[in-house]
């Protein structure tokens, strides 16, 4: 599949990002370690926390990173704008406001794993990056869809039952989408995201039990 841009654009449009939110991507990090934290220490607030900020990254993605910067080279990224801004008000809605998905950190196979993709996107992610060229600015940070999808699959995992379906899609296909930049773009660091989301999808949406329904209330 031809893509419509150069990976030398592609990379650019990080620079242009990188240059323009700075330092935001510094504060983007905190939230994303403050919201795990809060998940490890149960805090009472847990989903809140969590879902609030996976919703405004996803929003937050939508409009600035797809619809302002990098649809200037992708003519589809208006469309991706779209989808990610819906995602992230499926986890406002159904996460913070309904709290249908209980977060609780278990340290059993389902809790590791989604800790070490948590890991993965705030810390080796970029490591590995710059291991094999992509130098700040012109790199994705914490903040732009891959690394922050694959920090999303860890925290669903994180999930104490199954997760509905249509909550975990888009950011499903998104990871389909990863294995095309890897493969395309010469950015081995996402196939981290192709397996992050595989293994998440099937485990939150498959594997883990189903939640208890409750009298007059319906899952």
């Amino acid at each position: 599949m031809k893509l419509p841009f150069t990976v030398s654009e592609f990379l650019d449009v990080f620079r242009q990002y990188n240059e323009a939110v700075w330092p935001l991507q510094v504060i983007f990090f905190a939230l994303a370690v403050f919201s795990l934290i809060s998940i490890v220490r149960k805090g009472l607030y847990t989903n809140i926390i969590a879902f609030s900020f996976l919703a405004f990254f996803w929003i937050w993605m939508g409009v600035v990173y797809h619809v302002i910067f990098f649809s200037k080279i992708n003519p589809l990224a208006t469309v991706f704008g779209v989808l990610f801004v819906a995602q992230g008000v499926m986890f406002l809605f159904f996460g913070a406001y309904q709290q249908r998905i209980k977060l609780e950190f278990t340290r059993d196979g389902y809790g590791i794993l989604g800790l070490v993709f948590v890991v993965y996107a705030l810390f080796l992610y970029p490591l590995l990056g710059r291991f094999l060229g992509h130098v700040y600015p012109a790199a994705p940070t914490f903040g732009v869809p891959c690394p922050t999808a694959i920090f999303t699959f860890g925290i669903l995992l994180l999930s104490k039952e199954r997760i509905p379906w249509y909550i975990v899609v888009i950011p499903f296909l998104w990871s389909l989408i990863g294995f095309s930049a890897a493969m395309n773009l010469s950015m081995p660091e996402d196939f981290g995201l192709v397996i992050a989301g595989l293994a998440s999808t099937v485990i939150v949406v498959f594997v883990k039990r189903r939640r208890k329904v409750t009298a007059g209330m319906a899952v």
